[in-house]
């Protein structure tokens, strides 16, 4: 990745020094399905409502700082009230105001990787420091007790549920352990959520524990990732945390249109999101059924991707992007995911773009080949 020139890191905050510059690596192809984006558009009812909501929105005024109207909506359905909600610029300014909020220097992050790599990063921006459990190199699960050990000398845990990219979930059971285990708080990451099976979500803890916390997004489900609006369930005193230390006017007023919109309209989404599950234990199928001629491992997933092991995953995803016009993203340069990319559950039409190539691409695995398809 890109870094800071010599002149501006003699410029910065030392801490700051060594920090690439982000860079998604996209490239623009027929088929996107790096992102772990809804490939899907917003339903048309939504979409048409979505538009008339935006062409009603005057520009010309500062938006409400907190997106109060939003808040009362977000609350009404997860049965609460608006102290315990608070919404962000996407889960990501969510996820730093937490860390800023609540990390700092002498203060650690427990966090369980393979994740999300943007926990580390807040973490180094706001000197906090990490504690790292790692996952078992073969089923790509936490180990529970070590992740409960963890937590109790951490003032902070985040454990992202389903988690990406290797798509399990966090156990409502483990994290109640967490949530008496941590001194500090612990942050649930639920940006995946809607995909999961039923009764999956760590909500129903909040009543219980007022150290969790619940992130959301409309980025996946809802189709909104240019939108940029996330959302934060927790207790009233930690959400004035997280408001007091929030960029002011964070979330636009149109982004605030539009999400009030879809929240009410929520149950348009739902087939779109049944799709996606369907769909989801389509492609499984099909690459474990590949992978009985092919060197290739997969692992199970409640998210809207999948985690694929291939041989020589960088030139796969070369070859997908430059042969077939088809971007999936490569995790291989991550400790702990050697040679292994995320591929994004997309239409039936996109899924079986990616199943013909990689039917194409890889090779046919050998009498003593043991990578497979993991139940």
């Amino acid at each position: 990745m890109p870094q800071l020139s010599p002149r501006v890191q003699a410029l910065v905050q030392p801490h700051l020094r060594d920090l690439d510059v982000y860079d998604p690596n996209f490239t623009p192809t027929r088929i996107n399905l790096s992102a772990n984006e809804n490939t899907y558009d917003v339903p048309p009812a939504a979409r048409a409502a979505i538009d008339e909501a935006l062409a009603a929105t005057h520009t010309n005024r500062y938006p409400d700082p907190l997106s109060n109207e939003l808040r009362d909506e977000l609350a009404a359905w997860h049965g609460t009230d608006r102290a315990h909600v608070i919404v962000g610029n996407g889960g990501d300014e969510l996820l730093y105001n937490f860390l800023l909020a609540f990390g700092g220097p002498g203060r650690t992050l427990a966090i369980c990787p393979p994740t999300f790599s943007e926990y580390a990063f807040f973490a180094s921006l706001t000197q906090t420091d990490v504690a790292e459990v790692w996952r078992d190199p073969e089923t790509m699960l936490a180990d529970d007790d070590a992740l409960v050990d963890a937590a109790g000398k951490a003032n902070l845990i985040i454990l992202t549920s389903p988690n990406n990219p290797t798509g399990d979930l966090a156990p409502v059971a483990l994290v109640r352990r967490l949530c008496e285990a941590c001194p500090g708080l612990v942050m649930v990451d639920e940006a995946y959520g809607e995909f999961a099976a039923p009764g999956s979500s760590c909500e129903s803890l909040l009543d219980a524990y007022d150290n969790l916390v619940v992130l959301h997004t409309l980025s996946k489900a809802f189709a909104l990732a240019g939108a940029r609006c996330g959302y934060v369930l927790a207790a009233p005193d930690v959400v004035e945390a997280l408001a007091a230390v929030r960029q002011l006017y964070s979330v636009n007023v149109l982004t605030q249109a539009a999400a009030l919109t879809a929240v009410r309209l929520r149950d348009e989404f739902a087939p779109t999101v049944a799709t996606i599950v369907s769909e989801r234990a389509r492609v499984l199928a099909a690459l474990r059924e590949l992978a009985r001629t092919r060197e290739l491992t997969v692992w199970p997933s409640e998210g809207n991707f999948l985690l694929v092991r291939v041989p020589g995953a960088s030139e796969v995803r070369r070859r997908l992007r430059d042969e077939f016009s088809i971007l999936v993203r490569d995790f291989s340069y991550a400790p702990g995911l050697a040679d292994c990319l995320r591929v994004t559950v997309g239409t039936p039409e996109e899924n079986d773009a990616v199943l013909a190539a990689l039917g194409e691409l890889l090779p046919a695995a050998g009498p003593s080949d043991s990578l497979q398809a993991l139940s």
